[in-house]
C-alpha cells in the first residue's frame, strides 16, 4: 500500500511525466493506492480559485477515481484528525498534515514531491 499526496495524485492521474522515476516505479509496484479525502477537497478548492485546471468537474474526477481498481479514497475520520493534532510538526497546512497523518496511521510510504513533507515523514518516495 502507498499513500499519494495531492500533487502526486494530480501527476499520476493527469500528467504522469511529472512523476519522478521512483514515484512511477512505486505506483507500478504497489497494488493498493490510497489518498486522503482531503486531497479531493484541496483539488476542488484550487480548481475553484483558478489555481489549478482539471479537465472535468471535481465531482466527475472523484467519481472516476472511485472506478480505479486498487484505489481508495479514505475519509478523514476522528482518528485521523487526532493523529493530525498529535504530529510534532510545525506545519500549518491542514491538508499536508492530514495526508501525513493518514500515511502514519497506515504505517506506509507516502509519495510526495513536497520537501516539507519529505523532511518530516521518513517513509516518503520521490
Amino acid at each position: 500500500m502507498v499513500v499519494l499526496d495531492t500533487s502526486a495524485l494530480i501527476f499520476w492521474t493527469l500528467d504522469q511525466d511529472r512523476l519522478s522515476a521512483n514515484a512511477q516505479s512505486a505506483l507500478l509496484q504497489k497494488q493498493q493506492k490510497v489518498i486522503s479525502a482531503i486531497s479531493i477537497w484541496e483539488i476542488g478548492l484550487k480548481s475553484k480559485q483558478g489555481k489549478l485546471s482539471i479537465p472535468m468537474s471535481i465531482q466527475d474526477y472523484a467519481a472516476q477515481l472511485n472506478q480505479v481498481d486498487g484505489f481508495e479514497i479514505l475519509p478523514v475520520d476522528t482518528k485521523t484528525w487526532l493523529k493530525n493534532l498529535e504530529l510534532d510538526w510545525n506545519h500549518k497546512d491542514p491538508a499536508d498534515r492530514t495526508i501525513v497523518a493518514t500515511a502514519s496511521l497506515l504505517e506506509c510510504p507516502l509519495i510526495t514531491s513536497d520537501n516539507k513533507m519529505r523532511s518530516f515523514y521518513a517513509q516518503t518516495i520521490w
